[in-house]
């Protein structure tokens, strides 16, 4: 009798056991979540995210290949300009200027055509064409520091439009479903992620920008100081 007991309850786990290896075996892995369909739930809102972040993209990469582009002078163009200067070989030094096409070349050169006027004269022209070059330099950066601070801006009207949504269904279906509001959350909370990555990269590509231009307005002050000095010298 106990035997017969004991072999029931045995073939009564082995049953269970494979059931329960059935059961896993039919149950469906959860899907895996792709980086393109995470944004894509994020809804129309991430329509104008892609927008900005794209355009920021344009931006930073076309100021710094020209900023870039823009500092590499050469490292003795003063040094030159100085000795035409005391060979009294000025066409020369204009000539050199004209050839070596950068903010601070350009800046000298409008100096070295003012020669033989008075210093003020001189300084107010190299002053007057260095804002411009640095205007130049600075074109379209301050769009990204528009980008950096709509960005996240934008990513939260996203969320808040996602609430709204969500307790509108809540309200036409009269009844309050963890599945509704985890799952609308979940969703909309993916545009403020997206827009505060966006503006953080877009405020660090800003100052990026900044810095460079800022190293190019120090070289090119002094040089301009360097130049008037140049002239202020006995015998110039």
């Amino acid at each position: 009798m106990i035997a017969l007991i004991q072999g029931a309850t045995d073939t009564v786990k082995q049953l269970t056991d494979t059931a329960n290896a059935l059961n896993q075996a039919v149950t469906p892995a959860p899907p895996e979540l792709h980086f393109i369909d995470l944004l894509l739930k994020g809804g129309w809102v991430m329509l104008p995210l892609a927008f900005l972040a794209f355009l920021g993209l344009v931006i930073f990469v076309e100021r710094y290949l020209t900023i870039r582009k823009a500092s590499k002078t050469e490292s003795n163009l003063m040094l030159q300009i100085r000795q035409y200067i005391h060979e009294g070989r000025l066409e020369n030094a204009i000539t050199l200027c004209r050839n070596n096409n950068s903010p601070l070349a350009r800046m000298l050169e409008k100096g070295l055509k003012r020669i033989g006027r008075p210093i003020k004269d001189i300084e107010a022209a190299i002053e007057n064409n260095g804002k411009l070059e640095v205007s130049k330099l600075e074109k379209n950066i301050g769009i990204l520091g528009i980008i950096a601070g709509i960005a996240p801006m934008l990513g939260f009207v996203g969320t808040i439009i996602g609430v709204i949504t969500i307790f509108h269904d809540v309200s036409i279906k009269g009844a309050i479903e963890i599945g509704t509001i985890s799952g609308g959350l979940y969703t909309k909370m993916i545009t403020s992620a997206t827009g505060l990555i966006i503006g953080i990269i877009a405020y660090v590509l800003y100052h990026i920008l900044n810095m460079m231009v800022e190293r190019i307005i120090l070289r090119m002050e002094t040089d301009a100081i360097e130049f008037i000095d140049l002239l202020e010298e006995p015998g110039k």
